[in-house]
């Protein structure tokens, strides 16, 4: 009897780790960036009181550094005898200091946990909404370190999900049937007006429709909260139009966007993408900009040469401007592994 309860309990654990994973992924990322009249705050010691303070100080530092970056995303993964999947994900990630250079300490961000079944999958926790997982919404981004992209004219604070920070803790909804995908996200905003915590409510909306090699997307979402008895509100749209033809991946992006600073309110635009020549190189272009009068405008154009294995050299050129200040020339080389 011993013997048979034994092997029952042998067969249930064993049912059990096959319902259930952990899966490491992630990729790694280091080279050269140069940025110029690169600025950042640096420790300063005030010794004009008494005794001598410390304090921080903008100063200008080296335009060229050295760039890093370690991710590793952990993936828990249970299953139901109904085939509803059940899983969780944190993200362990290590970055240079972008002003200075200096390596910062690896640290966990928040908990993404999901529940999926079919075409219909929930997130709740440190999510992405519908703007950060709308199709073609980054579009081409250039460089080793992604520092260019086509939607650079938006300034409505969309929820995103955060790499190295705990995230908002918010609701994503979204089922696909066939060729159409649909989306929803809710959290609370908080922010603070005059020191004072406000919340805010937070929410969009998105549908994709692919057919054939063609991709169109659209979103709207807005932020609506009270401040001292009056109403506030910020909103967004964006439309983007996704295609691949042979070597060639391109997309197109248009946002209205309305937000509360007149100077940044207005329509964005741009254009990116990107040609595989030969079997290991892929050369990228994008350009993003805005109609209104402090909207950020960037363009480049950047290079991949794939080594094989999942390791890769890249690296872009380009130029930013906000608004009419002084355009800012960036580019960085480098290699990249994935894991």
């Amino acid at each position: 009897m011993k013997k048979v309860l034994f092997a029952t309990t042998a067969l249930i654990a064993t049912a059990s780790v096959a319902a259930a994973e952990v899966k490491f992924s992630g990729y790694g990322r280091f080279g050269i960036a140069y940025k110029e009249d690169r600025t950042g705050t640096v420790p300063n010691i005030d010794t004009t009181t008494t005794p001598p303070t410390v304090g921080t100080a903008t100063v200008a530092t080296d335009n060229t550094i050295l760039v890093s970056r370690f991710r590793l995303n952990i993936d828990g993964t249970a299953e139901t005898d109904g085939g509803v999947e059940f899983s969780a994900r944190v993200r362990l990630q290590a970055d240079e200091n972008a002003n200075t250079g200096e390596a910062n300490s690896a640290g966990l961000n928040g908990a993404r946990f999901s529940v999926i079944y079919g075409g219909l999958r929930v997130d709740a926790g440190n999510v992405a909404g519908s703007f950060d997982n709308l199709a073609n919404y980054y579009g081409t981004e250039i460089g080793l370190e992604l520092f260019a992209g086509q939607y650079s004219g938006v300034d409505y604070n969309f929820l995103a999900y955060s790499s190295t920070g705990s995230g908002s803790n918010a609701v994503f909804f979204q089922y696909a049937v066939g060729d159409f995908s649909f989306g929803a996200s809710y959290d609370q905003a908080t922010f603070a007006v005059n020191g004072v915590p406000q919340d805010g409510d937070r929410w969009d909306i998105s549908a994709t429709y692919a057919f054939n090699n063609i991709t169109a997307a659209l979103a709207y979402g807005q932020t609506k909260a009270s401040v001292n008895s009056s109403s506030t509100k910020e909103s967004l749209t964006v439309f983007t139009l996704g295609a691949e033809f042979g070597n060639f991946t391109g997309s197109l992006f248009v946002a209205d966007d309305d937000v509360v600073n007149a100077a940044r309110n207005g329509t964005a635009y741009g254009v990116s993408g990107a040609y595989t020549v030969g079997s290991a190189t892929t050369l990228q272009f994008v350009y993003g900009d805005g109609s209104a009068d402090d909207d950020n405008q960037q363009y480049g154009i950047g290079a991949i040469y794939d080594l094989g294995g999942g390791v890769t050299l890249r690296g872009g050129v380009g130029r930013s401007k906000r608004g009419q200040g002084t355009s800012v020339t960036q580019a960085d080389f480098g290699a990249q592994f994935n894991f």
